[in-house]
C-alpha cells in the first residue's frame, strides 16, 4: 500500500483525507441515526399513559433530555393546554431542531462524494504535466514517465474508489433521516390528536 501511496504521488494525500472524513462520518451517522436512539419503540405509548396519569411535569422534564422523539412529544406536552394550532407550531419548530442534527454532517459527506473524482482528476492533471515533462529535445526519460502514468491512473482511481461509497452512504443515510422523520411526525400528530379529543388511543 506504501509503495502505491508513493507511486500515486502527493495529490493522493487529499484523496486519503477525504477518505478518512468520509469513513469517520459513515460510521458515526449508523451509530446516530439508529431507530432504538431516535424514535424508541413504545415512547409514544408510555407518553400517553403517563401524561393521563399527571405525570405531566416529571415527564416533561425527563423527555427534554431524551431522544430526538421524546423532545418533540416534550414539546407538544408543554403546550398542551393551549390550542391545537400552538401546539402543532411547537411540535414543528422542535421537530426542525431536531431534523437539523439528524441531517448533521451528511453535507460534508455528500461534498465529499462530489468533490472526491475532482481530486483524482487533479491528481491526472499533475501526472500528465509530469509526462510531458518526461519529453525534452534529447530523448524521454522513462523513469519519469512511468511516474506521471502512475499518478495518473493512480488518483483517478482512488479518486471513484471513495466517490462511489461516499455517494451511496449519503443516500441511503438521506433517506433513513426522511424516513425516521416523517415516523416521528406522525407520531407528534397521534399525541395533538389524542389531547385534543380527536383521536383515540
Amino acid at each position: 500500500m506504501l509503495s502505491i501511496i508513493e507511486a500515486a504521488g502527493w495529490p493522493i494525500w487529499t484523496i486519503i483525507l477525504a477518505s478518512v472524513v468520509s469513513l469517520a462520518i459513515i460510521f458515526e451517522r449508523f451509530y446516530s441515526l439508529r431507530q432504538s436512539l431516535v424514535a424508541p419503540a413504545g415512547l409514544l405509548e408510555d407518553v400517553l399513559n403517563r401524561s393521563q396519569a399527571g405525570d405531566t411535569r416529571a415527564l416533561y422534564e425527563q423527555l427534554a433530555n431524551g431522544a430526538p422523539l421524546a423532545r418533540i412529544l416534550a414539546a407538544g406536552l408543554k403546550n398542551q393546554r393551549a390550542s391545537r394550532e400552538v401546539m402543532k407550531e411547537a411540535i414543528e419548530e422542535a421537530g426542525r431542531v431536531v431534523a437539523h442534527e439528524l441531517e448533521r454532517f451528511l453535507t460534508t459527506l455528500g461534498t465529499i462524494a462530489a468533490m472526491a473524482p475532482l481530486l483524482g482528476l487533479l491528481g491526472t492533471v499533475v501526472g500528465m504535466i509530469e509526462l510531458f515533462g518526461a519529453s525534452s529535445p534529447t530523448g524521454t526519460n522513462p523513469q519519469q514517465l512511468a511516474h506521471g502514468i502512475s499518478v495518473a491512473l493512480y488518483n483517478t482511481a482512488f479518486g471513484l474508489v471513495v466517490a462511489i461509497p461516499s455517494m451511496i452512504f449519503y443516500r441511503h443515510f438521506r433517506a433513513k433521516v426522511d424516513a425516521l422523520l416523517v415516523t416521528m411526525e406522525q407520531q407528534a400528530i397521534h399525541l395533538v390528536d389524542v389531547v385534543h379529543g380527536d383521536r383515540d388511543r
